[in-house]
C-alpha cells in the first residue's frame, strides 16, 4: 500500500521561512520523480517545483524562484520543500506528488493529473501579512 504523507505546514508571518517535508511507504522512491504544488481556495492546482530521481536536477516556477530549494533524501523515502521569504500569497495547500517516469517531463507543472500517480492530502500553508 503506496503512502504519501506531507507535513510542515503552518501559519507564519510574511518574510519568515517553513520546510514541507513528504514521506512516502510502499513504493521504490529513489526511482521516481516528485513534485510540490499547491492550491489556493478558488484557484487551480500549480506546479511548483520538480526534482529528478537522483536529485541531478530541478526545476521551479518563477513565481518562486529564488525562495523556494526542493531537496530530497532517497535514503529517507523523504522529500523536502524549503521555502523562505514567504509572501501572503504563497498562502496555499501544498501536496506531494510522485512521478510515472524518474524525471521531470516538459508537462509536469501543467498536467498533474498526467504525469504524477501519487499525491498526498496536503499540508495547509498560511502567510499573514
Amino acid at each position: 500500500q503506496v503512502q504519501v504523507v506531507e507535513s510542515g505546514g503552518g501559519l507564519v508571518q510574511a518574510g519568515e521561512s517553513l520546510r514541507l517535508s513528504c514521506i512516502t511507504s510502499g513504493l521504490p522512491f529513489a526511482d521516481f520523480a516528485m513534485a510540490w504544488f499547491r492550491q489556493a481556495p478558488g484557484k487551480e492546482r500549480e506546479g511548483i517545483s520538480c526534482i529528478r530521481y537522483n536529485a541531478g536536477s530541478s526545476e521551479y516556477v518563477d513565481s518562486v524562484k529564488g525562495r523556494f530549494t526542493i531537496s530530497r533524501d532517497n535514503a529517507k523515502n523523504t522529500l523536502y520543500l524549503q521555502m523562505n521569504n514567504l509572501k501572503p500569497e504563497d498562502t496555499a495547500m501544498y501536496y506531494c506528488a510522485v512521478a510515472w517516469k524518474d524525471h521531470c517531463t516538459g508537462s509536469w507543472a501543467t498536467d498533474g493529473s498526467f504525469n504524477f500517480r501519487y499525491w498526498g492530502q496536503g499540508t495547509q500553508v498560511t502567510v499573514s501579512s
